[in-house]
């Protein structure tokens, strides 16, 4: 166990090195998306049709990052762009059926590296790291 007291530095570098791992598995799975771009794909299978400013807000990204995000989902025809007839520059996303395959083939993935990480710890330490998260979350992020 490490005894660096840096949490910032240690929470960074596990998510980087978790959304690396994360990555490299949807790969291995013969998956076409990265963790953000799955993460678009499972918010569009919840709620097809959102607008991209909407998804930009949930997945914490700006306008420019989101663009990038959803153009690649869009050249790997996994989503379509929807311009609103009633405002021109709102432009909702559409999943495609390869866009839901690709989901459920993603979210299989980052379920069982869910299960993974639970796996070597006991529910009392689970739920302690999932209270500290969610503590930093309340006190410097938005949900």
């Amino acid at each position: 166990m490490s005894n660096d007291e840096r949490l910032i530095y240690l929470l960074s570098i596990t998510q980087q090195a978790l959304k690396d791992y994360t990555n490299r598995m949807l790969a291995n799975k013969g998956g076409t998306v990265t963790l953000a771009q799955a993460g678009i794909l499972f918010l569009l299978n919840k709620k097809d049709g959102q607008y991209m400013s909407e998804l930009g807000q949930v997945i914490g990204v700006d306008s420019s990052a989101m663009t990038r995000l959803v153009d690649r989902l869009e050249k790997a025809g996994l989503v379509k762009r929807r311009i609103d007839p009633e405002n021109r520059r709102a432009i909702s996303i559409l999943l495609t059926p390869a866009g839901r395959q690709e989901a459920t083939a993603a979210l299989t993935v980052i379920k069982r590296i869910n299960k993974e990480i639970k796996e070597d710890y006991s529910p009392e330490e689970l739920n302690a790291f999932k209270k500290v998260l969610s503590g930093i979350l309340d006190k410097y992020g938005k949900r």
